[in-house]
């Protein structure tokens, strides 16, 4: 999980072991696939929402394929507002909710 700061998708320095970590496994397993998934705290239209999620995960996106991961290895997908983890309406809930959700998944 990649955590943002309130309307920002810059990659917070604490995140880039993590992402770095991730980098590495693609490299090495070149069958792997990600999707990353943007979402963004209830604050904001829907609409300005979905685009910060999908800013987000291409964001992250752009730093793996900068370690050396290959465009075709990843996916980006927003959700914006509509999947928190948390329901809460304050800034620790909201801290919370603004994300990027790594999933690796196979396809058959």
């Amino acid at each position: 999980m990649i955590y943002f700061d309130f309307d920002q998708s810059t990659i917070r320095a604490e995140f880039r072991e993590v992402l770095n970590g991730h980098a590495a496994y693609l490299a090495q397993n070149p069958g792997a696939r990600i999707v990353l998934e943007g979402h963004a705290d209830e604050r904001g239209t829907r609409e300005y929402n979905m685009a910060l999620g999908e800013r987000r995960g291409n964001s992250v996106s752009r730093y793996l394929v900068v370690q050396g991961v290959s465009v075709d290895a990843i996916e980006v997908v927003s959700f914006g507002e509509e999947r928190p983890v948390n329901e809460g309406h304050d800034e620790a809930s909201w801290s919370e909710n603004r994300r990027v959700e790594i999933r690796y998944v196979t396809y058959q």
